[in-house]
């Protein structure tokens, strides 16, 4: 066990914040409401660095561990750790909740304190479920992460937010109950929540089976996959720019990172029996989706399609089940976090000086604003995978693993290097080249010096990730190793 409470840090230094923020009161101490936030995100951020400095590479298992019994009469501990899949999310996490902070310095003017406070609470919640090696802590902190989500849809969003909250709910809520279902079968098995006794349960098939489609629901509905991914291009287009960047850099990974926590190495022989199953859904939604983006007239509405058929590789890598895939599904994680907040920050950029997402609104922007013009390229470039950011790395070394396991899921997976450069560069030219448009175009304002320093950031992440992604790749590594040789000795029984 840790010495340092690093992970318990991490956890309760942002919620703590957040509740320090609401005191602050109403809007007449908004200025201290903003500053309190600014200096908790940016302390909750570098409690978690050590995780970073601290971490031995040469280490696949859990590191960093700490806990004790929390309801000894149903062996449920508060048990920490993480591993070089979790480390990585948790930085993200934290760092996305300083850039969520100072983006909506200036743009939120009315519950300021309480918008806040929901960022760094959730922020809290989303690293607990990221660092709980016991079940029930994981799922406390699961569903606990949805109650300001769904705040922060629904008091700051557009003018459909309660129809898109309670879609979300509705959407999560059904998988997250198949889950716990999943979690008390498996107690049954083990007499304890604790996840390293759930990996050594051997069970027959047909269990794994039903074990690997409960835990298929709760986790595919948050990444999202193709079809239970409907609920999020309203939630998108409704929710406020802060909660867009905090859903699709954040809370699509719980999903991903789970499928790796919980289905396969709990389910193995089950993981490699519905592969096929994984894959096609996968490819589906890299192909379909991303014709879908392809006809989006709304700008969040086009990201958002985006990124389920970005997600659609983060699967699709971890099916396949061999280090390059597995590697680059994490890479594309990560990276897809950096990408979707810099295009939603971008949007917010626009929707606050024009109020409106329209892309036909739209035209001849980098006249007025030559700045930010330079920086939403860089990030258009990036989603659609130029070689040198950060979106090339995960899908190509995706694409490499897929050749090793089959042709075709390589062949089909590489389409959206072509779908995606389409969907972008169509936008990037309606948007920001040729002649100005209209006159509110021609009254655009570039960037001022807070908005510029979270491009600036979020630039030099992606382009570092991108030029250097060994940095990312030496964490995971041995991971992956020990996840992938986990799955290879069959957990069935003897008699099976």
């Amino acid at each position: 066990m840790s010495v340092f409470p690093t992970l318990t840090l991490s956890i309760w230094v942002p919620i703590f914040s957040g509740i320090l923020v609401l005191f602050t009161g109403d809007d007449k101490n908004a200025k201290a409401a903003r500053w309190f936030a600014l200096v908790g995100s940016i302390v909750s951020f570098l409690v978690t660095l050590p995780l970073y400095t601290g971490f031995n590479f040469s280490d696949g298992g859990f590191q960093f561990q700490e806990g004790f019994q929390w309801i000894p009469s149903f062996n449920i501990n508060y048990h920490l750790g993480v591993d070089g899949i979790a480390v990585p999310l948790i930085l993200l996490t934290s760092f996305t909740t300083v850039i969520v902070v100072i983006a909506g310095w200036e743009v939120i003017q009315k519950r300021v304190a309480q918008y806040m406070a929901s960022f760094l609470i959730m922020s809290g919640l989303m690293i607990g479920v990221f660092s709980s090696l016991d079940a029930i802590l994981y799922y406390v902190f699961w569903e606990a992460m949805l109650i300001p989500m769904f705040l922060v849809i629904g008091i700051w969003g557009g003018p459909n937010r309660v129809y898109a909250t309670i879609k979300f709910f509705l959407y999560t809520l059904l998988g997250s109950l198949l889950m716990l279902v999943a979690f008390i079968y498996l107690y049954s098995q083990s007499h304890s929540f604790e996840l390293i006794d759930f990996y050594q349960i051997r069970l027959p098939m047909n269990v794994q089976i039903l074990i690997f489609l409960a835990f298929f629901m709760a986790f595919a509905v948050k990444v999202p996959m193709w079809p239970v991914h409907t609920w999020l291009p309203d939630a998108h287009v409704e929710a406020p720019t802060g909660g867009s960047v905090v859903l699709a850099a954040i809370a699509l990974k719980l999903g991903g990172y789970s499928f790796l926590r919980f289905s396969m190495p709990i389910a193995p022989d089950a993981s490699h029996y519905l592969s096929g199953f994984m894959i096609t859904l996968s490819l589906i939604a890299v192909v379909y989706i991303a014709l879908v983006a392809l006809v989006q007239k709304d700008m969040k509405k086009l990201i958002a399609y985006s990124s389920i058929s970005h997600m659609g590789f983060v699967t699709l890598g971890f099916f396949i089940f061999n280090p390059l895939g597995m590697e680059g599904a994490i890479v594309q994680m990560i990276s897809h976090g950096f990408i979707s907040s810099a295009m939603f920050l971008a949007v917010g950029v626009l929707y606050d000086r024009m109020h409106s997402r329209q892309i036909a609104d739209y035209g001849g922007v980098v006249n007025s604003m030559p700045k930010f013009t330079a920086f939403a390229v860089l990030f258009a470039m990036s989603n659609a995978g130029l070689p040198g950011t950060s979106g090339f790395v995960g899908e190509f070394m995706v694409i490499l693993g897929a050749i090793q396991a089959n042709f075709w899921y390589a062949f089909l997976a590489s389409t959206t290097l072509i779908f995606g450069a389409a969907y972008t560069l169509w936008m990037v030219k309606r948007v920001f080249y040729g002649d100005i448009a209209n006159s509110h175009v021609a009254e655009l304002v570039d960037v001022n010096h807070r908005e510029l320093l979270i491009l600036v950031l979020l630039s030099i992440l992606v382009l570092g990730l991108g030029l250097y992604p060994q940095a990312l790749t030496e964490m995971t590594h041995a991971t992956v190793n020990q996840l992938l040789e986990h799955m290879t000795h069959s957990k069935l029984p003897a008699s099976i």
